[in-house]
């Protein structure tokens, strides 16, 4: 193995335990219609604080998503070479 090669893998892993901790930290999509369902007493600025959390949080998701497939080719290339 490489230098460069163990340079990406750590990136590599770091990155995935990233992925996964923003996805676990992201609501389900049942999650407002149960507090509807419950009675819970939302108040607007809450609401929207929420959905603003979520909304960075699916962002997040994306470029993280984005920067692990380009680390995932990354490594195939390194591999081969």
């Amino acid at each position: 193995m490489t230098t460069a090669q163990l340079i990406v893998s750590i990136i590599y892993f770091i990155v995935s335990l990233a992925l996964v901790a923003i996805v676990m930290l992201q609501s389900g999509k049942s999650a407002g219609l149960s507090g509807a369902i419950a009675g819970g007493a939302d108040t607007f600025l809450s609401k929207n604080k929420a959905k603003s959390a979520d909304a960075r949080l699916a962002k997040m998701t994306k470029w993280v998503a984005i920067v692990f497939m380009v680390l995932t080719l990354a490594l195939c290339l390194l591999s081969l070479s």
